[in-house]
């Protein structure tokens, strides 16, 4: 059935009917067949002469495309050349991922898209995504009224203060969100349409890039404070004029004002921030995964947090309520969780705790009687000597914090401990889970941040789960969208953790990785958008009141990489 629709739009029906021709037509990357337009196309939409005479197909394009980035010997020009085919030809890009998801998602997304943003200035070509500059605050409506914008149903928005652990990036931070967007259609099959990347450029106070004579963003130092504030309520105002019911999602914001924001505008529109949310709520699956390898429950584990910025305190959260559904009071859950800032253990009374880590401290009497290797701040390996500790989780950005010694430590009192090195890129994890797994002789659970092969020991291969939040936010957006969701809840964000738990292959062979295999990331997102949006219904939130019903508008709704035929559509019509 042929359908009407905006020339922007990419339907997903049999025939796509456009006004686009020629140039017009090849230039936008949402529409663009490249040489897999038919010759009855090339005759309707003026391409003849355009292309080479050869009629392709989509899997045709793949091979050519997988060659050239077989034949790129770097990770960063791998990056730069799938950007470059997401510019140019929307449907093989996310073809090609589809087909290779495990190959090419450390390219698209981390750890590459932490040099990409680093390099962002050099690679920046086509415009993708709206950049609003502190400087055009007064113009955000203007800046958002475009009709090319028509069709959008979700935002990630970042203000690139704080990428991964590389730090401020300024407007080079915007290739997370084009990253993350791409994900959200590539594994959720949100479709690329519906997507808006924002970068929010308040300057930068990375003096390499306020040097840098190609820097595409506003050389101007960070604002901050109240010019801060006012600037983020304006676009969120005007965001809300322009998309009532938008789905937003708040990334890489450094961590006060990561969690600042998301509970000044949580009850205000449908958001989350994946930096505490989503790597929460990864992190809560794999610990759960693992805990039940090692046959204690969540709630008998100690669990030492070493980084307690944004991503950790998301991630005691969601595990305080987690062991609150075990059957502990909120005081024995926060007895099982220790807690570290860059000065060690998050102790009443010491200087320079945020507001954020006052409730997570220690008292004093909870120390009291442990044996201490020396004055001043509590060290992680104290901790782990004295409290016994069983679970080991890092969003430090501190590589090597995970010591030998630390390690070893662990071992001696626990049969399997849980080892999650998450901060990324590569470069910035506590620990390798090659060294990991030597200092414990392979007892050892373990999920990190990044992307690390296979590790051989005793004769057998591990496959180490990475532990990122590519396994949530594609579903949790999908699942919120699909249901029509007026709010993210913290219930939502359990049900996602929840499913991906129990997708672990370890839950039926306790020597299996703790999640399962990257290939499978399609799947997952179906699988978690569908508990989140069973979720939305149950609490209220949803404009669907029939669960039974769910099934087929995910069906209906997601949006899948092959190419339909084109009829062009007269502008009589």
């Amino acid at each position: 059935m042929a359908t009407t629709v905006p020339a922007d739009s990419i339907p997903q029906h049999d025939v796509i009917r456009t006004h686009r021709t020629g140039y017009d037509l090849l230039l936008h990357p949402g529409l663009n067949k490249g040489t897999a337009f038919t010759e009855e196309e090339r005759t309707a939409f003026g391409l003849h002469g355009l292309l080479p005479p050869h009629i392709g197909t989509l899997a045709d394009q793949r091979e050519r495309r997988k060659t050239a980035l077989d034949n790129e010997p770097t990770a960063f020009g791998k990056y730069a050349l799938m950007r470059d085919l997401q510019d140019n030809d929307e449907t093989l890009f996310y073809s090609l991922i589809a087909h290779h998801v495990e190959e090419l998602l450390p390219v698209v997304y981390t750890p590459a898209v932490g040099e990409g943003c680093q390099r962002f200035s050099e690679i920046w070509r086509k415009p993708r995504g709206l950049f609003i500059s502190y400087p055009n605050r007064d113009r955000i409506d203007e800046i958002l009224a475009n009709p090319r914008y028509n069709d959008t149903r979700c935002i990630v928005v970042s203000d690139g203060e704080r990428i991964l652990g590389l730090g401020d990036q300024g407007a080079g931070g915007m290739g997370i969100p084009i990253g993350k967007m791409a994900l959200y259609t590539a594994l959720g099959g949100v479709p690329p349409q519906h997507c808006l990347p924002i970068l929010l450029d308040v300057g930068t106070d990375n003096q390499a890039l306020l040097d840098n004579p190609i820097y595409v963003g506003w050389q101007h130092p960070r604002v901050r404070g109240r010019e801060y504030d006012d600037f983020i309520e304006a676009f969120v105002r005007a965001v809300q004029r322009r998309w009532p019911h938008i789905l937003l999602q708040w990334e890489d914001f450094a961590g006060e004002n990561a969690l600042r924001l998301l509970d000044r505008y949580r009850d205000r529109l449908c958001t989350f921030n994946d930096d505490v949310q989503g790597t929460a709520a990864v992190t809560t699956a794999t610990l759960l995964a693992a805990v039940h390898a090692t046959g204690v429950p969540l709630k008998d584990q100690r669990i030492a947090m070493f980084g307690s910025g944004s991503a950790g305190v998301g991630i005691i959260h969601l595990l305080l309520a987690t062991m609150r559904e075990q059957g502990l009071s909120e005081a024995e859950a926060r007895q099982r969780i220790y807690a570290f800032n860059r000065h060690g253990l998050l102790v009443e009374g010491e200087p320079g705790l945020r507001a954020s880590q006052l409730a997570l401290a220690r008292i004093r009497e909870d120390i009291t009687g442990w044996t201490l290797s020396g004055p001043g701040p509590i060290s992680l390996l104290d901790t782990v000597r004295n409290a016994k500790i069983t679970a080991l989780v890092g969003t430090s950005m501190q590589p090597g914090a995970f010591t030998e010694e630390i390690v070893r430590a662990m071992a001696e009192h626990t049969n399997r401990p849980v080892i999650l090195p998450l901060s990324n890129p590569t470069s910035k994890a506590e620990a390798t889970p090659a060294d990991v797994m030597r200092w414990t002789n392979g007892r050892a659970l373990i999920g990190t941040g990044s992307p690390f092969p296979p590790v051989e020991i005793n004769g057998r291969t591990i496959r180490i789960s990475q532990t990122n939040n590519s396994y949530i936010f594609p579903g949790l957006a999908l699942g919120t969208l699909v249901a029509c969701a007026r709010r993210v809840t913290d219930g939502m964000i359990m049900a996602a953790a929840k499913t991906l738990a129990s997708l672990s292959p370890a839950a039926s062979d306790s020597t299996a990785p703790l999640l399962p295999p990257v290939s499978d990331s399609r799947k997952i997102a179906l699988a978690v958008a569908t508990a989140v949006a069973k979720q939305a219904i149950v609490e209220g939130i949803s404009e669907i009141d029939d669960p039974a019903a769910l099934e087929n508008h995910l069906r209906e709704y997601v949006w899948e990489p092959v190419y339909r035929p084109y009829e062009r559509l007269d502008h009589s019509c």
